[in-house]
């Protein structure tokens, strides 16, 4: 069992060596690498260290207790330890997704409730805001469309992590779960008779892409600038800084016009773009591969309904995984690892099952 280790092991040594060295951190990029792929393989090597030091104990205590019956005890302790290792070690050792350590470019857009679902939009930013605030993560409005009551039409967020990312916990690790239709059942703002409506708002989330890794053809884009206008329509700028660029070849629009020069927005709008076309590709690889290689939990299909959010009971539950929890007002306040955390474990558990 876990005979493919020692090579992981292997490999794992020589970076150490690798990265022993001064000559290689000359190449910032290079060293970014070689200290990715450390830290991708650590966890690896110190849990089948563990598991093999667990196996010579178990066989220790064995022989112990041919003599000392009271060692008995401790060979099923140091058993069920062992098992506990290795569900570790088979989960660590399943094909990660490349992206797990991206930055992503999270967009909500309001759907089917009008003001309510602008509102709703609104409520949802600010959750996925706090939730960064939270974990330490830096988010950055990219654009906005406001609506007239204080909510979003559409709203586009970059959301960085800082420092060293552990495997497992990048942003788009977390985040990727979040894609999909959020429902919401509250009695409105602008309900004057206190019924209870439901309307809806849609997450969309791309792991945000360099540049290298999208190329745009010089001729695949057409870019339209017109004046930025804001709540109800009104002028909020007098020059053409607002920019809408469509790809060609796929046919995606992106716009923005929260920057004051034109020049910003359209940088702004191409990092979008960017995200959305290789969140395309990858979707298209998703397809395309096996059932046994596809998420059980993230669905292609983002018009799924994903989440409702009930006010009236202060309920939340992911209908994907099964997950129901009472605290929708913490939850909204940005404590929203629990429920990514559902569907992580209900997504490794698939994995899992995958593998064999």
């Amino acid at each position: 069992m876990f005979e493919a280790v020692e090579e992981l092991i292997g490999e794992h040594a020589d970076l150490e060596k690798r990265l022993a060295d001064p000559a290689v951190h000359a190449d910032q990029r290079e060293a970014r690498r070689l200290n990715k792929r450390y830290a991708e393989l650590t966890p690896v090597v110190t849990a089948y260290r563990a598991w093999k030091q667990t196996g010579d104990d178990i066989e220790t205590a064995r022989e112990l207790a041919q003599d000392d019956p009271d060692f008995a005890d401790e060979v099923k302790e140091l058993e069920q330890g062992r098992e506990q290792l290795t569900d570790r070690l088979r989960l660590l050792l399943v094909p990660r997704d490349p992206s797990d350590d991206k930055d992503v470019i999270l967009e909500v857009k309001a759907g089917e409730g009008g003001e309510e679902s602008a509102l709703f939009a609104g409520d949802l930013l600010r959750m996925y805001l706090r939730y960064a605030e939270r974990i330490g993560w830096k988010a950055e409005i990219i654009d906005a469309n406001e609506s007239d009551l204080g909510g979003y039409k559409d709203v586009q967020v970059a959301i960085k992590a800082r420092g060293t990312i552990e495997p497992g916990q990048g942003v788009w690790a977390r985040l990727k779960y979040e894609g999909g239709v959020h429902r919401v059942q509250r009695v409105p703002a602008t309900e004057s008779q206190g019924r209870i409506h439901t309307s809806a708002a849609g997450v969309l989330v791309t792991p945000e892409a360099e540049e290298v890794e999208v190329e745009i053809g010089p001729n695949d884009l057409r870019i339209d600038v017109y004046r930025s206008s804001g709540p109800g329509g009104q002028s909020v700028n007098t020059t053409d800084s607002a920019v809408r660029i469509t790809h060609l070849p796929t046919g995606i629009v992106v716009s923005c016009q929260n920057e004051k020069s034109q020049l910003q927005n359209k940088e702004q709008a191409l990092r979008i773009l960017r995200s959305r076309l290789l969140a395309a590709a990858q979707e298209e690889a998703e397809r395309e591969a096996s059932d046994a290689r596809r998420s059980q939990v993230r669905t292609v299909d983002r018009s799924e309904r994903i989440r409702t959010y009930n006010f009236p009971e202060n309920r939340i539950s992911d209908h994907r995984v099964g997950f129901k929890a009472y605290n929708l007002d913490q939850v909204l306040d940005g404590e929203l690892d629990p429920v990514i955390q559902a569907c992580v474990d209900a997504d490794a558990a698939a994995k899992l099952a995958a593998a064999g």
